[in-house]
């Protein structure tokens, strides 16, 4: 698996940024999530080689405030989209796959909205993107913000915290529960907190129906944060759109079904 040593820095907008690039190809940015021990190296384990391996150039990299990536002055999202869209400058790609993960689908759509670079567009289940929907709908999400916004780093915290992510329990091993909590201490729970009182994302729900290019969404039925009527009020609202509900499948599409992930991805992307 890779770790530290596979990746290395970039001066993006002034911020030392950690990033892995794998393969060779057309190129795939992925953006991880948000949520407490978020960083390219935890959210993308299970998926950047093997991506890579289907003939793509994989980059990943740590959002500002995030795993090795250094924290900015600015925590709220709108400026961790400049900061993606300056990353994409720095690495001199002219096209590429925009894929996001959670909050990070946030960052991929505003992309695919607004940077011509942006080819296609793809998201794991994102609670950012639609309107809250119904009273169940929208009670499943504000629980499920409380219970990031109370975290507190601890291994067993962590633990909690990611077998409510992840539907597989079998993939809650120590090793990635210790990997995800060293991602959430020291500067990066800093980073968090400083969050907590960031202004919000603007909006973007009826500008996805101005999205005119190749979009695919994923979601998980067992998703304890997003609810499936999100997901295919999403669908609804982008042209063309595909959506793939996955049983026996929470918050992380890219874990519980890591294997089928990575093969519909690559398909779709080569189907441009």
């Amino acid at each position: 698996m890779l770790s530290k040593d596979n990746g290395e820095f970039i001066a993006v907008d002034g911020l030392k940024t950690f990033y892995v690039r794998v393969g060779s190809g057309h190129p795939i940015v992925l953006f991880h999530g948000a949520a407490p021990g978020g960083s390219c190296l935890v959210n993308w384990k299970l998926n950047i080689e093997p991506l890579a391996a289907t003939g793509f150039a994989v980059y990943a990299y740590d959002q500002p405030g995030f795993g090795y990536t250094d924290n900015p002055s600015d925590h709220s999202i709108e400026y961790r989209v400049t900061h993606a869209k300056a990353f994409i400058t720095a690495l001199k790609l002219e096209r590429f796959h925009a894929v996001g993960n959670s909050v990070g689908g946030y960052i991929a759509a505003r992309l695919a909205l607004e940077d011509k670079r942006t080819r296609s567009f793809v998201t794991t289940t994102s609670g950012s993107l639609s309107p809250e929907g119904s009273a169940d709908s929208k009670a499943l999400a504000k629980q499920h913000s409380q219970e990031l916004r109370e975290f507190e780093p601890s291994l067993e915290n962590m633990r909690k915290l990611t077998e409510g992510t992840i539907f597989n329990r079998e993939l809650v091993t120590d090793e990635l529960v210790r990997e995800r909590y060293a991602m959430s201490i020291g500067k990066n729970f800093e980073a968090q907190q400083r969050r907590r009182t960031a202004s919000r994302q603007k909006p973007v729900y009826d500008q996805m129906r101005d999205l005119r290019m190749k979009s695919l969404l994923l979601w998980g039925n067992k998703d304890r944060g997003v609810s499936v009527e999100r997901g295919l009020e999403l669908f609804e609202r982008i042209s063309g759109a595909e959506f793939h509900l996955f049983d026996n499948c929470a918050h992380w599409v890219q874990w519980d079904q890591a294997a089928r992930f990575n093969t519909l991805v690559p398909d779709f992307l080569r189907t441009m």
